[in-house]
C-alpha cells in the first residue's frame, strides 16, 4: 500500500503546540537557533522568523534540498506519528537527535486525538481516506520509545510533547524548575532601626531567602565582606534578617525549599536519579545546607517515596491536607494549590505528571483515594461560574499507566463542582467570595445529608424546589 506522506503536512496559521511550548518554556528565544526536521510546508519557520528566531526547516519531501546543519534545539514535531515502519521511526529519531545541540523536541499525536478517525489498519496504525498514515501513541509507550531510541530520558511536558535534553543539569535544571514553590506570603517587613540603617547591605540576604528558602551563606552574598565589616559579622547580619523578617516566616521558607527538594529527588527515581555532581549548583549549595549530605537528601526522598505506595501513610496525608475538597473517594485541588499540598501527594501527582506533563487547560486536579490515579479536569468558567460545568477530564492510572481522555462540551448533564474555595489555597484572589457563597448555600439546606447535587440539572432542580437563583456568585430568592 502506498503511503502518501506529504498529504499529512498541515498548513498553520501560528506556531505549532510544541514550538509554543518550547519558547513558553524559555528554551526557545530570540538567541536561540532552531531546526524544524520534518517542517512540511515551513509553515512554523516563517513563525518563528517572524518573531526573529534564528530558524530553519527541512522536509525529507516537500523540503529536501534545505541544508541540515546542528542546531541549539531541533523540534520533531508529529514525524513519527506518519511513519509507518517501527525502526524508520527509531532511525528518524535518532536523526534528529544528532543534530541537537542542547534540546530535542518531540510531539506526537495521542490516543485520545483519534476519536473517531476511520480508515484501514496498517501495522499498528491506520491509512486514512486521504491516503496518510496516522499512528497515536499512548503518553507512555511514546516516552519508552524516545528513550530507548536516544539511550537519554525524554521529559514529559505535556501530553504527547517531551524534551530530551543534551546536558544532563539542563534536564534537572528544568525538572527541579516545575516543583518549586513559591515563596511564603509574609507580612510586610517589620525593619527595625538596625535593618533600617543597613538595608542596603542587608536587601540581598532578603532576596536570596525568598528565591532560595534558606538563609545564605557568608560566600553566598556578594556584599558580604562590606556587611562584616559594617556589622562586626556575617552571623549579625543574618540575626538582624530573621529579627525583621520573623523566625516563623524564616522557618517556613526553610520547610518549603526543604519539601521541594525531597519531592525533587523522589520523582527522580523514576527515570535514574542524577549524580550530585550534574545537579544545578544552586541546588547543589541548597541540599548541603538543608540535609549536610546528598546521600541523606537521598534517603529521606527514598522513605517518602515509599510511603506513596502504602495505604496508611497516604491516606493521613489525605485526611490533614490543609488545602483541597476531601470526599470519600478523592481530594480535589486547584492547580494553583498543587504546591500546597503535603510532599507525599505532591509526589502522588508528580507520578502521574512524570507521563503525560502538565495537561494544557486543567485547572482542577483529582487525586483518587480508592485507586492509585490522578485525574486532571477542565473547567474553563472556574473562576466566573458559580457552579462551573466539566468540560473534559483525563485519568491516568497510576499502576497500568494507561490514558483514559472523556470529554464533556456536549453532554446534557455535566459534573459541577460545589465549594470551589476548598479547592484553592487561602491567598487566591476569589475566595472570599467563593466561601460567602457556599455559607449561604448551607444554610438554605442546599447541602443537605443524602442529597446528590453533582451534576448540572439535579443541582438546578434542587434550586427551584427552594426558590431559589444564582445570579453570579450570589444567591437570590426568586422573585
Amino acid at each position: 500500500m502506498e503511503i502518501a506522506r506529504e498529504r499529512a503536512a498541515l498548513r498553520r496559521r501560528d506556531l505549532s503546540r510544541p514550538l509554543r511550548q518550547a519558547i513558553d518554556d524559555s528554551l526557545v528565544g530570540a538567541t536561540t537557533t532552531v531546526l524544524d526536521f520534518g517542517c512540511g510546508h515551513g509553515d512554523d519557520v516563517k513563525h518563528l522568523v517572524a518573531r526573529g528566531v534564528p530558524a530553519r526547516g527541512w522536509d525529507p519531501t516537500l523540503r529536501p534540498d534545505v541544508e541540515l546543519r546542528p542546531a541549539q534545539v531541533v523540534n520533531l514535531g508529529y514525524v513519527l506519528n506518519v511513519i509507518e515502519d517501527v525502526r524508520e521511526r527509531t532511525a528518524t529519531l535518532q536523526r534528529a537527535w544528532a543534530l541537537a545541540e542542547a534540546v530535542l523536541v518531540v510531539a506526537v499525536r495521542t490516543v485520545h486525538e483519534q476519536r473517531d478517525l476511520l480508515g484501514e489498519r496498517l501495522a499498528d496504525g491506520l491509512v486514512t481516506k486521504r491516503g496518510t498514515f496516522q499512528k497515536f501513541f499512548e503518553p507512555a509507550e511514546a516516552m519508552g520509545l524516545i528513550s530507548t531510541a536516544l539511550g537519554k530520558p525524554a521529559v514529559a511536558v505535556t501530553p504527547g510533547i517531551f524534551y530530551v535534553f543534551r546536558s544532563e543539569t539542563a534536564q534537572e535544571a528544568f525538572a527541579a524548575s516545575r516543583i518549586r514553590r513559591r515563596a511564603p506570603v509574609r507580612a510586610r517587613l517589620a525593619a527595625g532601626e538596625e535593618f533600617e540603617r543597613h538595608r542596603r547591605l542587608l536587601s540581598p540576604i532578603v532576596d536570596f531567602l525568598d528565591v532560595r528558602g534558606r538563609l545564605p551563606s557568608e560566600v553566598e552574598v556578594p556584599m558580604a565582606g562590606e556587611l562584616v565589616q559594617q556589622l562586626g559579622s556575617f552571623a549579625r547580619a543574618r540575626r538582624i534578617v530573621v529579627q525583621a523578617l520573623g523566625a516563623d516566616y524564616v522557618e517556613q521558607a526553610e520547610v518549603a525549599r526543604t519539601e521541594d527538594l525531597l519531592v525533587y529527588l523522589a520523582l527522580t527515581r523514576f527515570q535514574r536519579r542524577p549524580r550530585f555532581s550534574v545537579l544545578p549548583i544552586d541546588f547543589q549549595q541548597d541540599v548541603r545546607s538543608l540535609f549536610r549530605s546528598y546521600e541523606r537528601a537521598c534517603v529521606l526522598a527514598d522513605e517518602v517515596l515509599l510511603s506513596v505506595g502504602q495505604r496508611e501513610p497516604l491516606e493521613k496525608a489525605f485526611r490533614t491536607s490543609n488545602v483541597g475538597k476531601l470526599t470519600p473517594s478523592a481530594l480535589y485541588v486547584h492547580v494553583s494549590a498543587l504546591q500546597q499540598l503535603p510532599p507525599l501527594l505532591r509526589i502522588y501527582e508528580g507520578c502521574a505528571r512524570a507521563y503525560v506533563g502538565c495537561v494544557e487547560g486543567a485547572n482542577i486536579v483529582k487525586l483518587h483515594r480508592d485507586n492509585p490515579a490522578v485525574s486532571y479536569l477542565l473547567y474553563p468558567r472556574f473562576d466566573s461560574d458559580a457552579h462551573p460545568s466539566l468540560v473534559a477530564s483525563l485519568l491516568v492510572g497510576l499502576r497500568t499507566l494507561r490514558v483514559e481522555h472523556r470529554r464533556y462540551e456536549a453532554a446534557a448533564n455535566p459534573p459541577i463542582l460545589h465549594r470551589k474555595e476548598t479547592m484553592v489555597d487561602k491567598d487566591y484572589p476569589r475566595r472570599g467570595m467563593f466561601s460567602r457563597l457556599t455559607k449561604a448555600e448551607e444554610k438554605a439546606g442546599l447541602f443537605a445529608a443524602g442529597r446528590t447535587i453533582g451534576t448540572r440539572q439535579v443541582w438546578e432542580e434542587a434550586l427551584r424546589e427552594n426558590g431559589l437563583r444564582l445570579r453570579g456568585h450570589r444567591l437570590l430568592r426568586l422573585s
